[in-house]
């Protein structure tokens, strides 16, 4: 078999206007409550994509964090890749895939740092690894082996023991939604594809997409 050979018949569910809230950040927290209780592998795994100060793009994955009435929320290295091009470009996409559910979200919108005190407070709920490991890792900067990876932890944990204070080159971004849109698989590859678009006055603007 080869990869064009490879193929699914997207049967799962389907998406009408009328199923859907209003509001598109709801929307997003019920698909992705629903995911959660379908015990999927890491349903809060997203795809950000950024631009570099030529125009390149770039994506990972990383973990939501949060959502409310702002927008979307994870936490990183500010000075890594990512934290770069944010600086240089503000505006991001972010993707959430849930394969078993033939699920997608895509949303765009302008990413800004969040406060000192959201950051202070989500730093300290982490584990102490993952709080010495912010410390150790100066993150996307090259490395001689894993080695000396694990020596800057271990230098991190003599010098900071258990009660480390937030690096103040790590945070959280929130990105406040422009475009949010939803995705459902149908058969035939006649899938359902809803878009909110935000207007300048505040409002959502619903709209169907042909796939």
């Amino acid at each position: 078999m080869t990869l064009a050979d490879l193929r699914k018949e997207y049967r799962h569910a389907s998406l009408n206007d009328a199923d859907l809230i209003g509001d598109p950040i709801s929307q997003f927290s019920r698909w992705l409550d629903e995911a959660i209780k379908a015990e999927l592998a890491e349903p809060n795994a997203m795809s950000v994509a950024t631009v570099d100060a030529d125009g390149r793009p770039s994506s990972r994955i990383v973990l939501i964090k949060g959502t409310d009435q702002r927008g979307f929320i994870w936490y990183t290295n500010y000075a890594s890749r990512k934290g770069q091009e944010l600086a240089h470009n503000p505006h991001a996409a972010l993707l959430f895939h849930w394969t078993e559910l033939e699920r997608q979200v895509r949303i765009e919108g302008r990413v800004e740092q969040l406060s000192a005190e959201e950051n202070d407070q989500y730093f300290h709920s982490r584990p102490l690894g993952s709080r010495l490991g912010a410390l150790a890792s100066q993150q996307s900067q090259p490395i001689d082996s894993r080695a000396a990876l694990e020596a800057q932890f271990d230098e991190a944990e003599r010098l900071h023991g258990t009660a480390p204070a937030r690096p103040a080159h790590w945070g959280g971004y929130l990105l406040r939604p422009q475009r949010i849109e939803f995705w459902q698989g149908r058969p035939s590859r006649l899938h359902d594809r809803l878009v909110f678009i935000l207007q300048a006055d505040g409002h959502w603007q619903q709209q169907r997409l042909q796939p």
